[in-house]
């Protein structure tokens, strides 16, 4: 138990790294209080342009590799069996971090772009499902919301097929519990995402339109 609330912490740690918020504040800009008012890259990219949103989606993945990579480094040696369950752990901490960071009340992002760190770090075959549903649908809809929340449901499934199949060499147990993990991180973003599901469901949700002015 101890370890997995240590990667929690280390993932929160790194998860505060507010790149939109910081990003912003260098160019005399608090993100929260235009557009959505969240801190994150789909808010970043509407409100301050394409650069602002490339930089705050890689610096948000970062944060969750690096989180990924040094719980491996602290904890792979001593507990191989549940490696993965504590790489989970760190990558959903650094979701909590950026959702929840203490000194900004509490009020940052949505995580999706964590997510794809987190993702890059976990299971980077996991990555490559999820990037297929979300471009794919993205071609169709434009809407970034839908996009992440179906690329979400995505990666349970396929963190679930993938220990089924024994990809991660786990005890049922542990294998059980990161099933649970994945599966309260996809509600925690639909939760954020409460707002944008009603838009959606009634036909007034904001697109992405690459291109077009």
């Amino acid at each position: 138990m101890l370890e997995r609330i240590v990667c929690l912490l280390i993932g929160y740690g790194f998860g505060l790294f507010q790149t939109g918020y910081f990003y912003g504040k260098r160019n005399g800009i608090d993100i929260r209080k235009h557009g959505s008012g969240n801190a994150g890259t789909t808010n970043a990219l509407r409100t301050m342009g394409k650069k602002a949103g490339a930089i705050t989606l890689l610096g948000d993945c970062m944060k969750a590799v690096l989180a990924i990579l040094l719980v491996t480094l602290i904890f792979q040696k001593g507990h191989p069996e549940e490696i993965m369950l504590l790489k989970l752990y760190a990558g959903a901490g650094c979701v909590l971090g950026h959702n929840f960071p203490f000194y900004m009340n509490f009020k940052g992002g949505k995580g999706i772009a964590a997510s794809v760190g987190m993702l890059l770090a976990f299971d980077w075959r996991l990555l490559l499902l999820c990037a297929v549903v979300f471009f794919t649908v993205f071609a169709l809809s434009h809407y970034v919301s839908l996009c992440s929340l179906l690329g979400y449901f995505f990666f349970v499934v396929g963190v679930i097929c993938s220990g089924q199949m024994g990809r991660y060499d786990m005890p049922a147990p542990i294998l059980h519990e990161m099933y649970i993990v994945a599966i309260l991180l996809m509600a925690l973003a639909f939760w954020r995402h409460r707002q944008n599901i009603v838009r959606l469901i009634h036909g007034n949700e904001s697109k992405i339109e690459f291109g077009r002015k």
